[in-house]
């Protein structure tokens, strides 16, 4: 049943249903699915999915009012988050709130099969339920925690294929000194010089564009700009603004790495994060009319197909050996370092890729308490062989964001995987990329 509102949610939340009293679960509502037999109860209050969206949206303003990552992006009426700010709700009012909208949303399943957008609506207040009882207090395993909030859960590890790939890499750069100390000394000399960063950054955004335009008709107006910036857990974001705008912002606290400017480029930029948010608001937003799509939270189903789909359109967009020739025939002259170095540095992140799911296994062993922060900075720098300062850096940012790592690796393996088996069905690999941007997909839709 729909309960009535807390007098603090009244003052923000523009349409209230109300009801019976219902004793709140203590486990996180996943909202079941519809049955031919299941009839609307009779007190139970209707209200449409416009209205649940709606309430959506200033339920996230009022979460980030007490998790300041929780908005990672708002585009909506400006009213709405002067409301929340001043309403400042409760996070019990929240989490009453969270709950009735759940069961709001399975009245509507009860009368129709869900579609892809209450499908994607139902997992979104899943996900915000989930992070104000964190917010209040609770913990949750890792695998928990990523399966309520972003719909997936990473497998379990045989360290010993990390080993593996460890040897491997080991034959590539043969010498003295541990692997990891060999493996950092040698993407350090390829660091771009402070003064070539904006040139460098600028060469790579705009291939990515180029290469991303010929497949995507973008609005004529997008456009984005970008900064340099210190003190961050992470090495590059994308604040989406809007009206087509990104800033893409670099964070340069330790030596930014030449082949980092195409991973930024596509991550951030185009294909990525910039172009996802462009096709949502355009499609989704103002096309639809569907309004939850005016804030993003970041812990959220929507994050793992960000976050994968930017990572797998780095290789869609180079295809091949295309990234390393772009590299050294133009971005190692422009930064002023020695192409010869390009192919060796490809071979070597091709290595590394069979490395890049150690950061959940990491990320999980620490956050489940099963080893301290030292040992996962240990790890870190044994199996992303990388210098002491920036697996410190990496466990700075699992510190602050949890199992949002699982969206990097997993969600490109996903979005991958889904992408093939389209292609193997005789789809276009860029076509079949753009139905997952701008459509309500979550990772388990990507199993089809």
């Amino acid at each position: 049943m729909i309960v009535a509102r807390t007098a603090a949610i009244a003052l923000f939340m523009l349409t209230a249903a109300c009801g019976g009293d219902k004793a709140e679960d203590a486990e996180t509502p996943t909202p079941s699915a519809p049955s031919e037999a299941a009839t609307v109860p009779a007190d139970v209050s209707i209200i449409g999915i416009d209205d649940i969206a709606e309430r959506f949206v200033k339920l996230a303003l009022g979460v980030g009012l007490h998790d300041a990552a929780f908005v990672d992006a708002y585009h909506g009426p400006d009213a709405w988050e002067a409301d929340v700010d001043a309403a400042s709700p409760a996070l019990a009012d929240l989490e009453t709130e969270a709950r009735d909208l759940i069961e709001a949303l399975e009245v509507i399943s009860y009368q129709a099969e869900g579609d892809a957008r209450q499908k994607m609506l139902a997992k979104n207040l899943t996900a915000a339920l989930t992070r104000i009882r964190m917010a209040k207090g609770e913990e949750f395993s890792f695998d928990e925690e990523t399966r309520l909030l972003y719909d997936a859960t990473a497998p379990t590890y045989d360290v010993g294929e990390f080993d593996a790939a460890l040897a491997l890499i080991e034959r590539l750069l043969p010498g003295d000194g541990a692997l990891s100390e060999r493996v950092d000394a040698f993407r350090e000399s390829l660091a771009i010089p402070e003064e070539k960063l904006e040139a460098v950054f600028a060469a790579a955004i705009e291939e990515c564009r180029a290469r991303t335009i010929k497949h995507f008709n973008l609005p004529d107006n997008e456009r984005f700009s970008t900064g340099y910036v210190t003190d961050k857990p992470w090495s590059g974001y994308n604040w989406y603004q809007g009206d087509f705008e990104s800033l893409i912002e670099v964070n340069t606290d330790l030596p930014v790495i030449i082949d980092r400017a195409v991973d930024l480029g596509c991550h951030e930029g185009y294909p990525g994060h910039h172009t996802w948010n462009v096709l949502i608001e355009r499609n989704l937003l103002s096309g639809e009319g569907w309004i939850e799509y005016s804030v993003y939270p970041l812990f959220s189903p929507q994050s793992l197909i960000a976050e994968g789909s930017a990572n797998y359109g780095i290789e869609l967009a180079f295809p091949g050996d295309e990234k390393v020739a772009f590299e050294r025939d133009v971005l190692f002259p422009l930064a002023g370092l020695d192409p010869a170095k390009a192919e060796t540095l490809a071979d070597l992140k091709k290595a590394t890729q069979q490395l890049s799911h150690s950061r959940n296994h990491v990320a999980r062993l620490y956050l489940d308490g099963e080893i301290g922060r030292d040992e996962a900075i240990d790890m870190t720098m044994k199996y992303s062989l990388v210098s002491r300062e920036r697996a410190e850096k990496s466990v700075s940012f699992i510190d602050t964001y949890g199992g949002y790592v699982i969206n990097y690796n997993l969600g490109r393996d996903l979005v991958r995987d889904h992408v093939e088996r389209k292609v193997a069905a005789g789809e276009d690999a860029w076509t079949a990329f753009k139905a997952i941007l701008e459509t309500p997909t979550a990772a388990s839709d990507l199993a089809n």
